[in-house]
């Protein structure tokens, strides 16, 4: 038999034992692991087809925590290591919580994902008609192109507080036998003027307008017979008058459901990726923990596309409240715990794409299927806006990864001058916590539809399930 080792030149030994390792991706993967990184992404699918908006993604992960043995928490009641509760604010926080051998004393794990995503909210004052045809007025919510809006399904989803304070639950436009709704484009035969101008301004948030109805109510002399039959409409099924969209959340989202994409079936196609992809497999990882040494916590935040504010984003007290009161339980101080407690701010980043490859420094990009991505900072123009981890807590984070087996890459948000952006690992870090972004790649990220690996979905899990056992 040959020495592998006597066959190989000085200089290749020593690279070997210095140079860093680009990751393999799914080449360096069996095909158990494979099989198992499919079947969970049909629990990711179920996830986001139940889960478009907020208030959806937290109902539905309380069903799931219920039906792992979660409940509700209370403020009086006195927990042991090994007990699972959850903890809802507003509808549009949930946090799931498995007690640790040391409670809260030696710091609390989290894992931090948002569960907002951009799309078309309707303004206040939103129905009108023109041209005999009904329309919503909207203002986009979060970084979209706005061309990707027009022309597509889209479907209606949200809350009405009607003026009697009866709460009215809305979902239209996903399901077949439902009606959908869209932008109207301009026909490329009329459009040379608008093709010739920037995209910014051949696309304004004003232009966003939706389509949902055409037919008059009766041939009465009455002026907007049009908007009047849909208010009619919504009246017969909902029981609101127009005044009620003024205390009402609604947003119009893509009425795609998740997909299966690329013949071998590797890939997911969804509205809402970024960054459900990494709530799910937060969630996933707390009702699977089983009794850990420190508190574990994932947490779903709302508003982190439109910079985190508000009573249910991440800059709220809500969290620090909350850990605030698991501290006095345990009898030791709120500040003691987050100077001890560790993060994971469970978020996104962009997958090199080989059609935009300019965009990207190839270096220092995450790559489908090269497994979960750390992104040390964030930020833009000199990082600005970041809390970039420290070397040592990154060191803590790539023996996890090691020791686990754990598929991973780093990367950064395409190259330096080109734009940028941020999570809410900033917000975690000025609780003087240890905090570092951790997720999935995506492509087309922000887009009415986004690509993620099956792979690195279930590598997330795995990295989570890791974290929460350290």
């Amino acid at each position: 038999m040959v020495d592998e080792k006597k066959e190989k030149s000085e200089a290749a030994l020593l690279k070997e034992k210095l140079a860093a390792k680009k990751p393999g991706g799914a080449l360096e993967l069996d095909g158990e692991i494979i099989a198992r990184a499919d079947e969970f992404c049909e629990g990711y699918k179920a996830f986001m087809n139940t889960s478009k908006v907020e208030r959806e993604a937290v109902t539905t992960t309380k069903k799931i925590a219920q039906e792992h043995g979660f409940e509700e928490y209370d403020i009086n009641k006195t927990y042991k290591p090994g007990d699972k509760f959850y903890v809802i604010n507003r509808g549009k926080n949930i946090g799931l919580v498995v007690v640790g051998k040391n409670g809260v004393k030696n710091g609390v794990k989290l894992v931090i994902a948002h569960i907002d995503s951009p799309r078309l909210d309707l303004k206040p004052n939103p129905l009108y008609e023109s041209a005999d045809l009904a329309l919503f007025k909207t203002h986009y919510y979060g970084g979209i192109k706005k061309y990707q809006w027009t022309a597509i399904p889209l479907s209606l989803h949200g809350r009405i507080v009607r003026l009697d304070g009866e709460i009215i639950d809305v979902s239209v436009g996903d399901n077949d036998d439902e009606p959908c709704f869209c932008v109207s484009d301009l026909l490329p035969h009329l459009s040379r003027e608008q093709s010739s101008q920037p995209v910014s301004k051949a696309f304004t948030g004003e232009d966003l307008n939706v389509l949902v109805g055409s037919r008059p109510f009766n041939k009465d002399k009455e002026s907007e017979q049009v908007k009047l039959n849909i208010l009619n409409l919504l009246f017969e099924k909902y029981g609101i008058v127009e005044s009620d969209f003024l205390s009402a959340e609604l947003d119009l989202v893509p009425a795609f459901k998740a997909r299966d994409v690329g013949f071998d079936r590797s890939l997911i196609g969804a509205y809402g990726h970024d960054d459900k992809v990494c709530a799910y497999p937060g969630v996933m990882a707390a009702v699977n923990a089983d009794t850990p040494e420190s508190t574990c916590i994932t947490f779903l935040c709302d508003k982190e596309e439109i910079g985190s504010d508000g009573n249910t984003g991440m800059q709220s007290a809500f969290l620090r409240d909350f850990i605030a009161d698991l501290a006095q339980a345990d009898g030791v101080e709120y500040r003691h715990v987050m100077a001890k407690s560790k993060c994971l701010s469970a978020d996104v980043n962009a997958a090199f794409d080989p059609n935009y490859a300019s965009a990207f420094e190839g270096n220092n990009a995450s790559y489908l299927n090269g497994g979960v991505i750390i992104t040390k900072y964030t930020g833009s123009g000199g990082k600005y806006d970041t809390s970039d981890a420290s070397a040592e807590y990154m060191g803590y984070i790539r023996r996890m990864l090691h020791k686990n087996d754990i598929l991973w890459q780093t990367g950064e948000l395409g190259r330096v001058d080109l734009g940028g952006g941020g999570t809410i690992a900033k917000y975690i870090a000025n609780l003087n916590v240890d905090v570092v972004d951790l997720g999935v790649p995506v492509l087309s990220m922000h887009a009415p539809f986004e690509i993620v690996s099956k792979v690195d979905v279930y590598m997330a899990y795995l990295a989570f399930e890791a974290f929460f056992k350290e």
